[in-house]
């Protein structure tokens, strides 16, 4: 169970942010990355640890329109996507601009993980 709570710190543009320390955020991203030699493995890294630790499917907000995030993906450049649906069209963004629910999905600590190392390589 990972010890996240949700902020309105994150809320500009109707983006809700999951919260963790500083020292939460490097544990998870040493856990992802611990046996990757480069920055394409590090990122299959967290791209496992979403698959084994995000529930899915939830449901969230984009542009003012509910949708189901069913699944995550990841692209030939390495960059980890949510898979949504509304009703029979279905979207790829990027987990790094997907705005959660609150309540945040079980697992979403990885994405905020993710987030965190991303920034780190700007």
């Amino acid at each position: 169970m990972d010890r996240t709570r949700t902020s309105n710190e994150g809320k500009a543009c109707g983006r809700r942010t999951t919260r963790l320390s500083k020292s939460r955020l490097e544990a998870l991203v040493q856990e992802a990355t611990i046996d990757a030699y480069n920055e394409a493995e590090q990122a299959a890294g967290f791209f496992t640890m979403l698959e084994d630790n995000l529930r899915l499917p939830f449901e969230t907000e984009i542009l003012g329109f509910k949708v189901t995030v069913e699944r995550v993906d990841m692209t030939e450049d390495d960059a980890i996507v949510a898979i949504c649906k509304r009703g029979s069209r279905r979207q790829t963004v990027s987990i790094l601009d997907l705005p959660l629910p609150s309540p945040p999905p079980e697992g979403a600590a990885w994405i905020a993980a993710y987030k965190y190392w991303r920034r780190g390589l700007q």
